[in-house]
Parts: structure tokens; C-alpha cells; sequence
């Protein structure tokens, strides 16, 4: 680890760290009290994922649906409009718009086949993402001047891994560079996610073998043609089964590569101050 014990942390004139987990367990949260302290950068993957690397994608997908109106086809054919996504920190929905959801067209959904373009075109924008926060360590502080630095990641981070593989390419290169932590809920709190989830069910990523499986497994279960999927219906039956499936690849995420605060734990932070004894604490643990 970037930092072996609570001295190293206490002593660091900068202080580096990664938080991953669940959406939904404190990850942004967290990230945005530290920046309110003012001496902390924050670096946020879905934010850099929909700038730099889907941001094409995304305008291309408005633009398609925008040539489907007469009105406004003739707009764009003559240069009379712009369309482009207003992506920020606080509305993703742009990246999540684009993803979609497979299923019946009739219901919002994608054709699978589509769909899983998509799914690799994340899944590449994700890992130049997580890539690029060694030059946004060095650009927060040779550019603004911030002495620490987090980089807030998304929840699919564990679906490009191997966590057991100690020459991981991703993982030895955040390793090298900031203190990896993981936000980990517990019983309760996954119960939360599921509930919350199936109130607004959301787009999300998937490994490639893992979203074929459950897509099989849907089909056969409710014995119905990939086109006649509820896109909805869909997601809420994987996203139990995609938390499952992550949790244990945190879990050695932590174990092999950086450290753990529970959920409990991160509510306890109110600044800055607070967040620096809480990992001094669990460091001399």
C-alpha cells in the first residue's frame, strides 16, 4: 500500500486515496466534504468517463434521435442548432442515458447486440479513466496547487480486474499512486440499495460473461423473446445478483490491494480532520 501504517498517513506532506464500492454507499459523498475543506482534488471517473471518453458517443446518440424529426433534421443539416450533453458532478445522466437497457424498442430498450456495444465502449472508457489519475495527481497539484488529491470511482471499477492477480495492470498502477478504500455497506444497507433500485431502476455496467449469463437466465426464466424484454424489469432482476456477484471482488480488492471503512464508519466524517484520524485509526488497526 501507498501508505503502510498510521505514521506514513500522518506524515504524508500529500495524501492520495481511492474510493470504491456499491453506488450509493458515501463514495461522492465523501469526495464532496473533502473538497469543501478546500486542499483536496477530486477526481471523478464518471465524470472523466463522459467528458473525455463518451462524450462523442453520447452527442452522436442525441443527434440520431434528433434526425428522426423533421423539424429538427433540417436544423442540424444547416448548421442552426447544437446539440451536446450537460454533463456535470452532479448529473451523470448522460452517461446512464447512453448505456440504456436492452429489450423491447417499444419500452426504451436496445437490441442486445447494441447494447453490448455499449457495454465495451464504457468498459474501455472506464479503464482510460482509472489510467488517467496518475497525470490528474500530478496535474491537481502542478496546475492548482492542491496538496491532496481523491479519485472518486465508479461501481463497475471491480468488473475490469482480477483483484487476485498481483501484476493486475489497473490495480498495480492505482496502487502505486493512492491508498485504495473501499466503502463497504453492510445487510442493511445492500437491503437499501435493492429498494431504492427498484423505485428508479438505472442503467448500469456489466462484465461481458456475467451480463450474457443473466441475460440467458431471464430469457429462459420468462420464456420470452429478446425483444420482448421489459427493459425495466430487466435490471431489477439483475441488480440483486450484480451486487452479489461485485461484492466479493471488493473484498479482494481490499485484502490484496488497500483498506476497508464501513458504510457506519464513513457517516462518522464531517471534514477533513475527521476523515484523516478515521485512516490513521483503521491503519494502526
Amino acid at each position: 500500500m501507498l501508505y503502510t501504517s498510521a505514521q506514513d498517513w500522518r506524515n504524508a506532506p500529500r495524501k492520495k486515496v481511492l474510493f470504491f464500492g456499491m453506488s450509493g454507499l458515501g463514495k461522492t459523498h465523501l469526495s464532496n466534504i473533502l473538497r469543501a475543506g478546500g486542499d483536496w482534488f477530486h477526481y471523478s471517473i464518471d465524470y472523466r468517463i463522459g467528458t473525455r471518453y463518451m462524450g462523442e458517443y453520447i452527442t452522436d446518440n442525441a443527434k440520431a434521435q434528433a434526425m428522426k424529426v423533421p423539424f429538427l433534421r433540417d436544423l442540424l443539416l444547416s448548421d442552426s442548432i447544437y446539440i451536446g450533453s450537460n454533463i456535470s458532478f452532479q448529473n451523470l445522466t448522460p452517461v446512464s442515458a447512453y448505456l440504456g437497457k436492452p429489450g423491447d424498442p417499444d419500452k426504451g430498450g436496445l437490441a442486445i447486440d447494441e447494447y453490448r456495444r455499449r457495454q465495451e465502449q464504457f468498459r474501455q472508457a472506464e479503464i482510460h479513466a482509472l489510467l488517467d489519475t496518475q497525470y490528474f495527481i500530478d496535474r491537481a497539484e502542478r496546475l492548482y496547487g492542491y496538496p491532496n488529491f481523491i479519485c472518486d470511482t465508479g461501481g463497475s471499477i471491480c468488473e475490469w480486474i482480477d483483484p487476485d492477480d498481483p501484476k493486475d495492470h489497473v490495480l498495480s498502477e492505482l496502487a502505486k499512486d493512492t491508498l485504495m478504500i473501499w466503502l463497504k455497506g453492510d445487510e442493511a444497507h445492500t437491503d437499501e440499495l435493492i429498494r431504492r433500485f427498484d423505485k428508479d431502476p438505472k442503467p448500469m455496467s456489466y462484465q461481458a460473461e456475467f451480463l450474457t449469463e443473466m441475460w440467458e437466465c431471464y430469457l429462459s426464466e420468462q420464456g420470452c423473446a429478446p425483444d420482448a424484454v421489459d427493459p425495466d424489469a430487466f435490471v431489477r432482476w439483475t441488480y440483486s445478483k450484480a451486487l452479489a456477484h461485485r461484492q466479493p471482488r471488493y473484498e479482494a480488492m481490499a485484502r490484496n490491494w488497500g483498506l476497508t471503512l464501513t458504510a457506519d464508519q464513513v457517516s462518522t466524517v464531517r471534514d477533513a480532520a475527521d476523515f484523516d484520524a478515521l485512516i490513521g485509526d483503521v491503519l494502526a488497526r
